[in-house]
């Protein structure tokens, strides 16, 4: 479930922001990944509130998928019907699938993970030291289905699998959809053979609240000061989430248009998919060592070890490139985003389980989708497309395009919030020895 779940966003999640540059939409990557944010404001919380309260999760899980797909193929379609190398001609249907596309899928983030921690508990498991090496077969899903689109050609007519320079490979064309659509049909149809997910089996006679009813008990977290901050800073730390994912590989594909020869015809430069795919390797490593972070430091041990990982994050993209020994910097940042993403991410969602009641467990998944990849990443993503917009512009190099402008200052830009983020979280939030550790 794991693998299929995030194989399906690898097709391309890293990669999107080639394509639109060459369909004409370049300067509107930022809002592309922002959408995911703002249909995470609200989407995972109404999907949650639904699997806590009418449709088992891992079936919602399906059909959330089975739309995701049908929306993806359409984006295909299009990009198909307008050529290789040509611009979209309907961009705001072109944006509206997307935007139905990812409105499906977001949910399915926290759907997968009520799923997992509900079979494992039905079965005698522990989600602090199971769930990370099963979440860590998502990573694999990830990183094979990137590694395909990397090298996946479709060139008249003919398919073939190459590491050379090829602006036809899927990574830079339409068709990196069509290979995220296909996978969402393979996971509606596995999802119905996992086992019944059901969290509360006995419907309650008591009467409830309006909040009860439409599932928004999850929102009074926020009377927990701890829970409150927990929020709130996932929310500013979401912010970080988005920005390599939109720009990293615009970033290292522009070294294309280099002046030098020996950067514009480097491996990493025509193969930017392949290379942050280092990312979700460290990513499945770094899965592993969660229990042991989670048990020895806490929450806010982990999460301040994520934040400052952020910092290595974009600062060495700022001062690296493709060829050597730039490229190692490249390679540095890429495994450091392993320990920033799921010391985070994977880390703070067995956090919400293990912080908050059964009858809510759903919902404050969703509620955290929403602080992170909803709140935070839409505000993060519009704001680093406004920097990189100031700082760089498409430019025509040959048959093709490049954002190419004054990289570094964003990168630097980014790496200063995400230590300032770091040091307020390390002075405010609070709270005992027992409450902190997993």
């Amino acid at each position: 479930m794991n693998f299929l779940e995030f194989g399906v966003w690898g097709a391309y999640l890293t990669c999107m922001g080639n394509y639109l540059g060459v369909a004409g939409l370049g300067a509107e990557i930022s809002w592309f990944y922002a959408i995911q944010g703002i249909v995470s404001i609200f989407m995972p919380t109404l999907m949650g509130i639904i699997a806590d309260k009418y449709v088992q999760p891992q079936r919602l899980l399906g059909i959330c998928h089975l739309l995701a797909g049908v929306f993806m193929f359409s984006l295909w379609y299009m990009g198909m019907s307008a050529g290789f190398g040509h611009e979209i001609t309907n961009k705001p249907l072109f944006i509206l699938l997307y935007t139905l596309s990812v409105a499906f899928y977001m949910p399915t983030l926290a759907l997968a993970n009520t799923t997992a921690f509900t079979i494992l508990k039905n079965n005698g498991g522990d989600t602090v030291t199971d769930f990370p090496p099963i979440r860590s077969c998502g990573t694999v899903g990830f990183i094979l289905v990137m590694w395909f689109v990397n090298c996946a050609t479709w060139d008249n007519g003919s398919f073939s699998m190459t590491l050379a320079q090829n602006l036809h490979k899927f990574q830079y064309t339409y068709n990196q959809f069509m290979v995220s659509g296909l996978l969402s049909m393979v996971m509606f149809f596995y999802v119905f053979t996992l086992p019944q997910c059901r969290l509360v089996p006995n419907k309650s006679t008591e009467k409830k609240t309006l909040a009860e009813t439409f599932g928004l008990d999850a929102f009074k977290l926020f009377k927990e000061k701890r829970m409150a901050l927990f929020f709130i800073f996932s929310a500013l730390l979401g912010m970080s989430l988005q920005v390599t994912n939109s720009f990293a590989g615009p970033f290292i594909s522009s070294f294309q248009g280099s002046s030098d020869p020996v950067v514009a015809t480097s491996f990493a430069a025509s193969n930017a998919t392949l290379l942050t795919s280092i990312s979700q390797v460290s990513e499945a490593f770094c899965i592993l060592l969660i229990p042991f972070f989670l048990k020895r430091y806490g929450i806010k041990g982990v999460m301040l070890i994520a934040m400052f990982a952020w910092v290595l994050r974009f600062g060495f993209f700022g001062v690296g490139n493709p060829s050597m020994p730039g490229v190692l910097l490249f390679i540095a940042s890429c495994i450091v985003y392993g320990v920033a993403f799921d010391f985070f991410n994977v880390s703070g969602g067995i956090f919400v389980d293990r912080e908050c009641p059964a009858k809510i467990k759903a919902s404050a998944q969703g509620l955290f989708m929403l602080m992170t990849n909803g709140l935070g990443a839409t505000i993060g993503t519009l704001t680093a497309g406004a920097i990189v917009n100031h700082f760089c512009s498409w430019q025509q190099v040959g048959e093709s395009s490049f954002l190419m402008g004054n990289w570094q200052a964003c990168w630097f830009i980014f790496a200063g919030f995400a230590l300032a983020v770091g040091i307020a979280f390390a002075l405010v939030f609070r709270g005992s020895k027992h409450q902190q550790k997993a």
